[in-house]
């Protein structure tokens, strides 16, 4: 019976003990997994941890050089490409799409910011004058009736007019209008990019006036045009859209709108990015907007008398003379939606000023400028020889046309 007693007390105490050890192999195990997950989590928080401060680090980084690059200014530059064999006094320059149209009565050419022929044509022209968009580029004799379009890879048409070019004007799609010359009155004429021609508009002094200036919007469905003429004792300018669209269809000339404004000149019209286009006037400037019937936008007017005016797809400036001895000229620098970006006096003796390259440069026939899109003065100083154009091709990179060569500079 002893026995028996013990037998079962042993039983029990193994059960026991086999149940005190599944209870703290439990716990253990629970343990773990909370260790576990505790361990995991905060692995993860640190990752997010140094993944923000190696973002805020790079943020910091960027920011500063961005800053140091907009303020730091330059007092010399170094030749990095000379070519002493250029035309330059029957051959004119300009920047097209990252690479230089370099065109004369003879002929013309693309050459790299290397100065380097990608392609050339040949042709016959008095007094060739050049208009470019993006990628796209038209050459017209003027006073005379040849027209010439290009693209990146060579000519893509040729035209020969009814009448003598006043001015012709390319947009980003290729398309080409023609101011010409027929007497006693004007054509306005719009070809397309083979040069094949999609219409004509006869114009008269009277009615809708003298055209000044032609623009037509990127993809070549505007056609926008400043016209002059006198009601009365006063000068009115006229601002015509033509839609060459399916929405012009059924207006008359496919005008599908037009704005009338008194006692102003309004010598220049440009076709700028996001379908917006500008007038620029002899009292400020009138921004439009509208993709297939452009409507008035913000109008800016300044009460001085206005000595220059530049522009891009990004900025409308204008220069005004002030009375500071000092500083003799007012600059004031615009967004394309018509917010003031800044304005400051100079005393730059120019004789050209332009946006290029986001740049506004400006230079007589022997000192350059450079300021940036801040009004942020980056380089300014003398050149040896004498300056006939100068322009931005590239990241702190210009193409300096002398009387003697054609130098590709960059600024240290």
């Amino acid at each position: 019976m002893t026995n028996t007693i013990k037998k079962m007390m042993r039983k029990h105490k193994k059960k026991k003990l086999a149940a005190e050890k599944a209870r703290l192999a439990r716990e253990q195990g629970s343990t773990g997994r909370e260790h576990g997950e505790n361990s995991h989590n905060g692995y993860k928080r640190s990752i997010v941890k140094k993944t923000v401060l190696i973002a805020a680090v790079i943020v910091a980084a960027v920011t500063a050089v961005t800053i140091y690059v907009e303020k730091r200014s330059y007092h010399n530059y170094k030749i990095v490409k000379s070519s002493e064999q250029e035309d330059v006094v029957s051959t004119s320059y300009v920047e097209m799409d990252g690479d230089i149209l370099r065109y004369s009565p003879d002929g013309v050419s693309l050459v790299s910011d290397s100065m380097d022929t990608i392609w050339s044509e040949t042709y016959q022209m008095q007094n060739p004058v050049a208009d470019v968009k993006g990628n796209r580029a038209v050459i017209a004799d003027k006073d005379g009736t040849t027209l010439e379009i290009y693209d990146k890879s060579g000519k893509t048409g040729s035209v020969t007019t009814s009448y003598s070019i006043i001015k012709a004007r390319v947009s980003q799609s290729g398309l080409v209008a023609a101011i010409l010359d027929g007497g006693d009155d004007t054509w306005i004429d719009f070809y397309s990019t083979d040069g094949s021609l999609i219409a004509e508009n006869q114009t008269k002094v009277d009615d809708p006036g003298y055209p000044l200036d032609v623009a037509i919007s990127d993809d070549g469905v505007i056609m926008m045009v400043t016209y002059q003429f006198v009601d009365g004792n006063d000068t009115t300018s006229y601002v015509a859209f033509y839609n060459f669209g399916d929405v012009g269809q059924n207006e008359d000339d496919r005008i599908v709108s037009g704005y009338k404004y008194e006692g102003v000149v309004i010598p220049q019209i440009q076709y700028l990015e996001k379908g917006r286009a500008v007038a620029l006037k002899d009292n400020g400037f009138t921004l439009y907007q509208g993709s297939q019937i452009p409507k008035e936008g913000k109008t800016v007017e300044v009460e001085k008398e206005i000595v220059s005016t530049f522009f891009d797809d990004d900025m409308i400036g204008l220069v005004f003379k002030n009375d500071n001895k000092d500083k003799q000229y007012t600059m004031e620098v615009y967004s394309t939606d018509g917010n003031l970006k800044f304005k400051q006096n100079f005393n730059i003796p120019y004789t050209t000023i332009k946006l290029s390259g986001g740049n506004i440069l400006m230079y007589n026939s022997s000192q350059i400028c450079v300021m940036n899109s801040r009004g942020v003065q980056k380089y300014m100083g003398s050149v040896d020889g004498t300056i006939k154009d100068f322009f931005k091709i590239g990241w702190n990179r210009y193409l300096l046309v002398l009387d003697s060569g054609v130098d590709v500079i960059k600024l240290g």
